[in-house]
């Protein structure tokens, strides 16, 4: 069977190969040409089958999201949101409305709240969600997804028994993975699936041919995890990442490219639990229990257990990976590379393209040991956006200096490390253009970077971190996977705005996976 050759003209296509470039030919899964109008293969000479006009339209590769997580994302979208929640009590009675449309056995779950941008901070008890969930069982997750508030019914004895409980019902480390666990294992795999597909669909819509799924005990099941993998040609592909210590062949097994993504070296800082060298400012110091507790937050690894994964991974052929935020978790993380150097040598580290997620808070020292082991910074431009400056909840947490230091996308991208931008979804919304103006627009001018250098992250950077050097870019024999926007601007001239376009068309190797309005 031959392949549809289909023509798109009179756009603006974004590439290297021309700048000059108003259409290009796609030939099944891969562009065959691309150049202006007056060159273009005529449609009488047999080698097109099918003409799109663009009507002046723009033409980008598609993004990539590096760090989603499906289930969650699906859940936000079509469930409980909180993210507009202004108080405590809002978020009590957003609680009630939908538990009221839910069975009276079901459990309530919900995402998003966040206290540091409250007038009064105080969050609600589990007695006060036993009443809001009309005594069903309510789990509420924080926005960093390292902290939740639940109800009376989630507090079993192994919950009160495990590091991070609280009576009041904030959960955060242990106990926080338990009831977490609890939560979306009464989650049905039909709802797992529609809620995977709905995210997808949704990124879909927005540009994205691509998502990193990032899963793991602690963060989503097995099933959970292969599940979002298998959603077929039609969506966005999906690379998994599993976070679990010392399992490269177990990731691998279960599909996964690489044994990375959420395997935890600490927290969040909006849960206080990321691991730091200076002690949080707002720390109370002390449990309802009077007990001290770390004021510098938590590791979940030594810098032995790091090396071991790394060993493990580089004997298995994967990539390795983990969740690390604060500096002191960074450090023994980058302490666990030099020791997995000394046992498979530098290159095989390097070759290796590990990551790390999110990469927060770190200084020179840090930031140059990530070139020497050549890994890639997995970030989130959009923490700062939402939580950084001088006001923020950074600010609240680490004070101003640390909170404007945070998140240094400019001195990464400065030293050649390689980027791969993200959304953390549902931590932080889709928006890959959006992502793209918070890099360029960073809280700190220093951190800032422009607007070429942000589309590169949000595109090939996140090909580039799954080991697919060959997309990404607009080429002549290279994959056809681009998005068709509703706009005659440029990239930077859309990323000097505050409007983001329509994708017309998400493309994904010659299939279309996302189609709104295209003329014909």
């Amino acid at each position: 069977m031959s392949r549809m050759r289909t023509l798109f003209r009179g756009g603006r296509v974004h590439t290297p190969a021309d700048p000059s470039a108003t259409a290009l030919l796609v030939d099944g899964d891969t562009i065959a040409w691309l150049g202006p109008d007056a060159d273009a293969p005529a449609r009488t000479a047999g080698r097109v089958d099918r003409v799109v006009d663009l009507d002046g339209a723009l033409v980008t590769p598609a993004f990539v999201d590096a760090h989603v997580h499906s289930t969650a994302t699906g859940f936000a979208l079509r469930g409980l949101n909180l993210a507009g929640a202004a108080s405590g009590s809002q978020v009590l009675a957003a609680v009630a409305g939908h538990a009221a449309t839910l069975p009276q056995d079901a459990i309530v779950i919900g995402h998003g709240w966040d206290e540091s941008g409250w007038a009064d901070q105080r969050t609600p008890t589990a007695a006060e969600l036993d009443r809001a969930g009309g005594g069903r069982a309510v789990y509420l997750s924080r926005t960093c997804v390292h902290a939740a508030l639940v109800s009376s019914a989630l507090l079993t004895g192994a919950v009160r028994a495990a590091a991070g409980y609280d009576a009041s019902g904030w959960l955060r480390r242990d106990a926080h993975h338990l009831v977490r666990e609890v939560a979306f294992g009464s989650v049905t795999r039909a709802q797992t699936v529609d809620a995977q597909r709905a995210a997808l669909e949704h990124a879909a819509s927005l540009g994205i041919a691509s998502v990193h799924e990032c899963g793991g005990p602690g963060t989503s099941g097995e099933d959970d995890f292969v599940a979002a993998m298998r959603h077929g040609q039609w969506l966005p592909e999906v690379y998994g990442l599993w976070g679990e210590p010392n399992a490269a062949a177990k990731a691998k097994e279960l599909g996964a490219v690489g044994a990375a993504g959420d395997l935890y070296a600490d927290g969040a800082l909006g849960a206080r639990t990321a691991h730091l060298r200076a002690a949080y400012l707002d720390g109370t110091g002390r449990d309802e229990h009077g007990n001290r507790v770390d004021e510098h937050g938590h590791g979940y690894l030594t810098a032995a257990q790091v090396t071991e994964h790394l060993v493990d991974c580089a004997r298995h052929g994967m990539q390795g990976g983990f969740h690390a935020i604060g500096d002191q978790a960074i450090e023994t993380v980058l302490d666990g590379f030099a020791g997995a150097a000394k046992q498979v040598g530098v290159e095989r580290v390097r070759d290796g393209r590990h990551r790390i997620e999110h990469v927060e808070l770190l200084d020179k020292a840090l930031i140059a040991k990530l070139v020497d082991f050549g890994i890639v910074a997995s970030v989130q431009p959009a923490f700062d956006r939402l939580w950084g400056g001088e006001r923020g909840m950074y600010a609240q947490r680490l004070g101003r200096a640390r909170s404007l230091a945070s998140n240094p996308i400019g001195a990464l991208a400065g030293v050649g490390v390689l980027l791969a931008f993200g959304s953390d979804s549902p931590v932080t919304d889709l928006d890959p253009w959006g992502t793209c103006r918070a890099a360029m627009r960073h809280h700190n001018p220093v951190q800032r970077i422009g607007a070429k250098a942000a589309f590169a992250a949000h595109t090939r950077g996140g090909w580039r971190a799954v080991g697919v050097d060959d997309e990404g870019v607009l080429n002549p024999g290279w994959s056809a996977t681009f998005t068709v926007w509703d706009t005659t601007d440029d990239i930077s001239e859309v990323l000097h705005t505050e409007t983001n376009p329509v994708a017309r068309v998400t493309v994904l190797r010659g299939r279309p996976i996302h189609t709104g309005r295209e003329r014909r």
